[in-house]
């Protein structure tokens, strides 16, 4: 063989031995044991734990992060079991009573055969004992290590939702992150929400419920009786009290003889009224006359007299323009009273909602404001006023008035927003309101897919009804997030650069 045959020859060798050796080295590499994880729901507690591979005889430990449904807190003393049961139903429980750290425990799995198992997490604490169904693994050999293979049932699909594609990469949102704000989670429910119509309201006094209340005569503000803003007077009740003032340049015995007069011509009235010959105003005026002059009588001859100012409904004292001891002239105004129950709310509505003859209330739901739980009222407790032929210039609204009895937490001339529910109703899938976010003009809610990975997704809002939103774009078998959602955007758009 020549020299080159012999130089090819040990080059080829020397190719082949580092091709064999680059194939031993990426062995491992190709069955390199994967970690799992798997996310599970209870009524109590939800269950997110990450495990290495299952391997029979070998110890796996799983970082089991146990969280507390009410409240979103974690768990921090009970007792955690992980439970595998076989195809005969016999199990295997691996059990941790301390937490490693606040949420968190440290449970060693030591299947002792490889094969298909139901995995279960049992809880044990402040919130109650609860067993959880975590899906199906399986614990294989060294060279073949297990893991998860069927993730947790899910709830079962409403008839006709369809499948909703992912948008955007997952939301990272770690346990920590979650225990340390107001979190919750729920899986999205079906329900029915009536058709409504909404806007700016304002609380006014029914027709006839505002009153200025005037002294009948010239007098001084008795200070026997107190009356000040928000004291409450019933129908008929005394608002204020008058002592008598006479003018000057009157004397008793003139005032006596008209006295006399008036008490004659009431008598006589009384008498053509029994006859059927006078109208009640003729004689109710007699008889004020005579109070009067009765009254004056008593202040020029020093007698303690005074004169009750009647309120003609019931309801709370608004304003009050005198102070007692000051002396007031006939006909000047001494409070203001509003009535209180029923209230009249002036709403203001788009053209397009105002359905005139078919605008027909059945409920009634007012937000008083961001801290304030809305109100919600039945149809029997509201009624429908009047409608506006007109579009108000200044607003672009057509003002609907309607009657609410029962709402005596609300303020006269307070600003409310109305909602207003009418026949019919809509069915789809109902959260609250809180879980939806504002992005950018855009309404978004936010899935839990797994225990520390979420999912944007954008809804269209179909209708409103108090505090819920009826919405399209999740299904029955998506955990959304209720509370806590903003934490979520804000922390994807740190991450992002945004």
């Amino acid at each position: 063989m020549s020299r080159n045959g012999r130089m090819t020859g040990a080059v080829a060798a020397l190719l082949l031995t580092a091709i064999s050796c680059a194939q031993r080295g990426a062995a491992p590499d190709a069955h390199e044991p994967e970690p799992w994880a798997v996310t599970a729901w209870g009524q109590r507690y939800e269950i997110f734990a990450e495990a290495g591979p299952l391997v029979a005889g070998v110890v796996s430990t799983s970082h089991t992060h146990v969280t507390v449904l009410e409240g979103f807190a974690p768990l921090t003393t009970g007792v955690v079991s992980a439970v595998l049961i076989d195809s005969t139903g016999s199990t295997s429980s691996f059990t941790q009573k301390q937490a490693l750290r606040a949420g968190i425990f440290s449970v060693e799995l030591k299947p002792t055969a490889a094969g298909v198992y139901e995995l279960e997490f049992h809880v044990q604490g402040a919130g109650g004992t609860e067993r959880i169904p975590s899906g199906r693994v399986r614990v294989g050999v060294p060279s073949q290590p297990g893991g998860l293979i069927e993730p947790p049932a899910k709830p079962a699909l409403t008839a006709g939702q369809v499948a909703v594609p992912a948008t955007g990469e997952a939301i990272s949102f770690l346990k920590e992150q979650q225990w340390r704000i107001p979190f919750a989670t729920v899986w999205a429910e079906s329900g029915t929400l009536r058709p409504s119509v909404s806007g700016p309201g304002r609380v006014r006094p029914a027709a006839g419920g505002e009153a200025i209340l005037t002294a009948p005569l010239d007098g001084v503000v008795a200070a026997q009786r107190q009356f000040y803003v928000g004291s409450l007077i019933s129908r008929g009740g005394t608002a204020a009290e008058l002592r008598p003032r006479v003018a000057s340049g009157r004397t008793l015995a003139e005032i006596q003889s008209e006295w006399t007069l008036a008490k004659d011509r009431l008598g006589r009235l009384e008498r053509l009224f029994i006859a059927e010959a006078v109208s009640r105003a003729e004689l109710d005026r007699a008889r004020a006359n005579v109070g009067r002059l009765q009254a004056e009588s008593d202040a020029v001859r020093g007698v303690g007299r005074t004169i009750a100012v009647i309120a003609p409904f019931a309801g709370r004292i608004a304003e009050v323009m005198v102070t007692p001891g000051q002396a007031v002239e006939a006909g000047a105004s001494l409070a203001r009273l509003v009535q209180t129950d029923p209230l009249w709310i002036e709403l203001g509505l788009r053209p397009e909602q105002a359905h005139g003859p078919e605008f027909k209330p059945v409920g009634l739901v007012i937000q008083g404001g961001p801290e304030q739980a809305p109100l919600s009222f039945a149809d029997r407790s509201i009624r429908f006023v009047s409608m506006a032929p007109e579009v108000d210039r200044s607003t672009g609204l057509v003002q609907a008035t309607l009657e609410v009895r029962g709402a005596t937490t609300l303020r006269v001339g307070s600003a409310v927003q109305v909602e207003v529910l009418l026949a019919g109703s809509r069915s789809g899938i109902v959260l609250p309101s809180e879980a939806i976010v504002d992005d950018a003009g855009v309404a978004v809610v936010y899935v839990q897919s797994e225990g520390e990975s979420f999912e944007r997704r954008e809804v269209t809002i179909v209708a409103r009804q108090g505090d819920r939103v009826l919405v399209q774009g999740v299904r029955s078998d998506d955990r959304i997030v209720t509370r806590g959602a903003a934490a979520i955007r804000r922390s994807a758009q740190m991450s992002s650069g945004e």
